[in-house]
């Protein structure tokens, strides 16, 4: 197997006339954390379902583990850990009969041991005899994830795993993931969280179905080329509000503070100058943000997205 995990070129889903997941490539190297970012709807959990085995591409081609994507799909599923966005375990079980099921799934050797193994490593053991129904999120997310890693998989797909949990168990779900990630395990986490974002290896980002960036996360925030200015004071939001409407560029609120973001520094500094005169409001430059650069992806490609749907009604 060469030393990319996936190794995929214009992968391409559609339903009906929809096109969902328009020429993806992907090349992610083997034992690397990688985060797949995009707004809700921008083809993520297609790409992971395509990758894993579950869904046949309507175009393209590759590997994921040295196996072709189009002819080698359940022989990439043995060797994939994939978690879903949703809980997807039987909530009237147990969460040593739980794993124990999905070990009998995979038909593992000393199966018991197998299990008793996973609990302790993702410090479920003392929870073994509980109902999964009646687990908070963090520990429905533990059980998640240690089902799929019991098989030992040589890559992991995890499709929006910290939604809905504490700030504590995201830092303790990372922490296993790292872990993994030194064994020579290959992950690749889809997440909405810039400080997780800012935790991977390297991070590609989606939207409207087409990749729109990737690289490490300086890399991603070099190739915006933006420029940024910080307005903070009881006017932000005026502020924010008279911005809105102007093309090319972008508004985050960080607390008191608004990052008012462009690819053109020409075009910001006109925007910006008639409402530098508030005294309520102070005004400093400073470097782009991870979010900062999302923003100006998403507004990018929704201005590219609409004059598509405009050039095929012509």
């Amino acid at each position: 197997m060469s030393d990319l995990a996936i190794d995929v070129e214009g992968l391409t889903k559609r339903f009906g006339a929809r096109t969902v997941v328009d020429n993806v490539s992907l090349k992610i190297p083997a034992g690397e954390v990688w985060g797949f970012l995009g707004p809700n709807g921008s083809g993520k959990t297609t790409t992971i379902r395509m990758l894993c085995g579950l869904l046949k591409p309507d175009g393209g081609h590759g590997t994921c583990l040295g196996l072709d994507i189009l002819t080698q799909a359940e022989a990439i599923k043995r060797q994939v850990g994939y978690m879903t966005q949703r809980f997807s375990f039987y909530e009237d079980l147990t969460v040593r009969e739980n794993l124990d099921f999905v070990a009998r799934l995979y038909a593992l050797p000393n199966r018991r041991e197998q299990v008793e193994r996973t609990m302790q490593r993702v410090g479920l053991s003392d929870r073994r005899s509980q109902l999964a129904g009646s687990l908070s999120g963090g520990w429905k997310q533990r059980l998640a994830l240690a089902a799929c890693m019991m098989h030992a998989p040589k890559l992991l797909l995890l499709d929006e795993p910290t939604a809905g949990v504490d700030p504590q168990a995201r830092r303790e779900f990372w922490e296993q993931i790292h872990a993994l990630a030194r064994e020579g395990v290959t992950v690749l986490v889809s997440t909405h969280y810039m400080d997780e974002a800012e935790r991977c290896d390297r991070i590609a980002y989606i939207a409207y179905g087409k990749l729109l960036a990737v690289g490490t996360v300086e890399e991603v925030v070099a190739g915006a080329r933006l420029s940024t200015w910080v307005a903070t004071g009881p006017g932000r939001d005026k502020i924010a509000t008279m911005l809105a409407k102007a093309p090319g560029i972008g508004t985050a609120v960080f607390g008191p503070s608004l990052h008012v973001s462009s690819a053109d520094p020409a075009a910001l500094r006109r925007a910006i100058e008639p409402l530098m005169g508030d005294p309520h409001v102070t005004w400093r430059e400073t470097t782009a943000s991870l979010e900062d650069v999302f923003i100006h992806l998403i507004q990018d490609a929704t201005v590219a997205q609409a004059k598509e749907a405009q050039d095929r009604a012509a």
